[in-house]
């Protein structure tokens, strides 16, 4: 895959703590996961607002159940991926 270096601004606090968590040397790769994740989360949220476009907006009662559904999975303890 091809990469491409480009200057950024970021505050200095920020870029502190990146670096203490990812290592100096993995900064790079750091900051490409976060800008995907971020991406992924820009187009799940198009998504759903073209979703709500085309149908109208997710009726209340059904937005609780899903955040008590939500609720209710985080709770419970995940399954150890093979090789974690």
């Amino acid at each position: 895959m091809a990469v491409s270096k480009v200057s950024l601004s970021i505050d200095e606090d920020v870029l502190a703590e990146a670096r203490d968590r990812a290592g100096r040397r993995e900064l790079s790769s750091y900051v490409d996961a976060a800008l995907r994740r971020q991406l992924q989360h820009d187009r799940l949220g198009d998504l759903l607002a073209e979703m709500e476009a085309e149908s109208g907006p997710i009726p209340d009662e059904v937005m609780e159940e899903a955040r008590q559904a939500w609720r209710g999975a985080a709770a419970k303890p995940r399954p150890r991926r093979r090789g974690a």
